[in-house]
């Protein structure tokens, strides 16, 4: 892991595109949101906010490197399991 902040854009661009593609999805298909489509969003956002949540967390963690290595796992099983949701759609 590089560093901290290239973690944090990491997240950033990831969730960012899973929540653009959704919203180009809507375009393309129903112009507007659905439901489905919402509740993506807000998992996505949530997810978002739990994984940037564990990367400011700088208090019981007794090995750094370890704790960013777990947060950078979620983080591809995350966003693996988004993108699937979004293919479904």
């Amino acid at each position: 892991m590089a560093s901290v902040r290239n973690l944090k854009k990491d997240i950033n661009y990831v969730f960012g595109e899973i929540i653009e593609s959704v919203y180009i999805w809507e375009m393309a298909t129903t112009g507007k949101p659905t439901k489905e489509s919402d509740a993506l969003i807000d998992e996505a956002i949530t997810t978002f906010d739990a994984l940037i949540r564990k990367v400011n967390e700088k208090r019981n963690v007794e090995n750094k490197k370890e704790h960013f290595k777990q947060i950078n796992k979620e983080l591809e099983e995350s966003a693996r399991q988004l993108v699937d949701k979004v293919n479904a759609l």
